[in-house]
């Protein structure tokens, strides 16, 4: 269990690391693509919706067992969006720079499949 403890607070710790300097990095952001300021609402949709996965996984990581089961919904959520890069890739539809961020989110992937075989599931008396 402290496999899982770990991988989901790091995991969590990073991706907020990582996703909050966006909200100021718009202007970075609009220099290959359209400016995000021409779809607000997907461009800081699409970072509100991260950063509360981010917290999912730090709750996830306070008591493994209990949260054992929204450990598939934090697979799914990593597997989907290195699914859709890899698709998107593969249709050449954006580049291979653009593919980049796939590597983190496969790994963690990997990590929350083995942490959810790993972890127990809290014993139906316990709650």
């Amino acid at each position: 269990m402290k496999f899982a403890k770990w991988v989901f607070i790091v995991a969590g710790i990073w991706g907020i690391s990582v996703l909050t300097p966006f909200y100021w990095l718009v202007d970075v952001t609009g220099r290959r693509y359209s400016p995000p300021m021409d779809y607000p609402h997907f461009f800081y949709g699409f970072i509100s919706v991260a950063l509360v996965w981010q917290i999912a996984f730090l709750m996830i990581g306070t008591n493994p067992a209990r949260f054992r089961q929204w450990m598939i919904l934090a697979i799914l959520e990593k597997l989907g969006y290195v699914t859709t890069l890899a698709v998107l890739r593969l249709q050449d539809r954006i580049s291979s720079i653009d593919v980049q961020p796939l590597a983190p989110d496969l790994l963690l992937g990997i990590l929350f499949i083995v942490a959810f075989v790993k972890t127990r599931p809290e014993a139906a008396s316990a709650r």
